[in-house]
């Protein structure tokens, strides 16, 4: 005796469709975020859109290829024209910033200098000083000179005195105690006054590279805003501990 089902066959049909979809689905999700379990982003605080992965890709690749033919400019300004300068403003700038966490310094030097032709362009001071740093990181002191004698020239500077001791504790960093003065005369003369941890930054820097000269005018700096005493100078255990806790994030 055969025993017929009550279920129509295509009921039966669209419950198995229906299951294979959601194993499907499952599996997808799944594998999504397993291959970006351990990825880094590509650039802090904003995911890069596919125009501005494109336009990366695309400016390497006209600017390394056959760089030292003449016609390969022509060709590199074709693609800032078609590819970077059509990008919205934050795309833009997220395309700046990538090629520097990439280390593609004087890539990012001509992007940057396509960046401050647009008609919305504001100077940065936390950008300049990652260009500097990259720059001076990977050995092109003329780049760093360059970027320095700019910074000067720009007016509605976006800064404050916290970024111009970024700046100057790269400059010191890098070895570089001249370019460090002329940006604490720089900011002074657009009207920043440097605090404890500029003067902290500079001096004991200075001295750190055998500047006893330029350091002997900061103390000197110092003391006017500050007074005779210059303990602050030593940088306080609470101070080195939370510095040391942000550097290790």
């Amino acid at each position: 005796m055969t025993v017929t089902s009550s279920i129509p066959a295509a009921s039966i049909a669209l419950a198995t469709t229906f299951v294979w979809r959601r194993r499907r689905a499952a599996s997808m999700i799944v594998y999504a975020k397993g291959r970006g379990d351990n990825r880094k982003p590509l650039q802090k605080g904003r995911n890069l859109s596919i125009e501005a992965i494109q336009a990366i890709q695309a400016l390497k690749r006209s600017y390394y290829y056959n760089n030292n033919n003449a016609d390969n400019s022509h060709s590199f300004r074709h693609v800032i024209r078609s590819k970077f300068s059509r990008l919205l403003k934050l795309d833009m700038l997220a395309v700046l910033r990538e090629l520097i966490r990439q280390n593609h310094c004087l890539l990012a030097l001509q992007v940057f200098e396509d960046i401050q032709k647009e008609y919305w362009y504001k100077p940065q001071l936390s950008l300049y000083n990652d260009m500097i740093q990259v720059m001076a990181s990977n050995g092109y002191l003329k780049e760093v000179e360059f970027l320095c004698t700019c910074l000067k020239t720009e007016s509605n500077l976006l800064g404050e005195t916290e970024g111009f001791s970024a700046l100057m504790t790269t400059l010191i960093n890098s070895n570089l105690p001249r370019l460090a003065m002329e940006c604490y005369d720089f900011m002074k003369a657009i009207g920043y006054e440097p605090d404890r941890p500029t003067f902290r930054i500079l001096i004991n820097g200075l001295e750190s590279l055998g500047e006893s000269g330029a350091s002997t005018i900061l103390r000197q700096d110092a003391q006017r805003y500050y007074g005779e005493s210059l303990d602050f100078l030593v940088e306080d255990e609470d101070e080195m501990i939370a510095s040391n806790s942000s550097d290790g994030r």
